[in-house]
């Protein structure tokens, strides 16, 4: 991982380390992502509420509120328990329409334990925006963020 990113994960440590509220540190957290990345459109989480992802803090438009596990990005990143990097969203069966703007998308588990507590999502109105390199930062954060969780 880069120097700019490491700097970035110990920002969000700091801003979430001493506060036991998990919205108040997945808001500030999904805050922070929005500062942080060029591009992007919408940035939040979805908390697994028996089978179905419901939405939790984000930055951007309004959003789908509820989305099946196994369906669209979201819900499939959430049922393989593994990050989901989609070049064009056009391309992706299933693809839950939240925002026509959005081209490319990015979905990390939250797993604290062994558990899936919920999913981070980033969406890009540019399509095939989020790289390798995007990719080993954000699960690098989502790993961090989850031991404040």
């Amino acid at each position: 991982m880069n120097s700019v990113n490491k700097t970035r994960i110990q920002v969000l440590e700091s801003l979430i380390k001493d506060e036991p509220n998990q919205i108040a540190n997945l808001a500030n957290s999904a805050a922070w992502l929005n500062q942080c990345l060029d591009r992007i459109n919408w940035v939040g989480f979805y908390l697994l509420k028996k089978n179905e992802l419901v939405l939790g803090p984000f930055q951007g438009k309004p959003a789908c509120v509820r989305i099946q596990v196994g369906k669209g990005v979201c819900g499939t990143a959430a049922k393989r328990k593994e990050i989901v990097r989609v070049a064009d969203v056009h391309d992706f069966p299933g693809h839950i329409a939240c925002d026509e703007d959005s081209r490319s998308e990015i979905v990390v588990p939250l797993i604290v334990g062994d558990k899936l507590i919920g999913v981070l999502d980033i969406d890009s109105p540019v399509t095939d925006r989020f790289s390798e390199d995007d990719q080993q930062f954000l699960e690098a954060f989502a790993e961090t963020l989850a031991l404040y969780l």
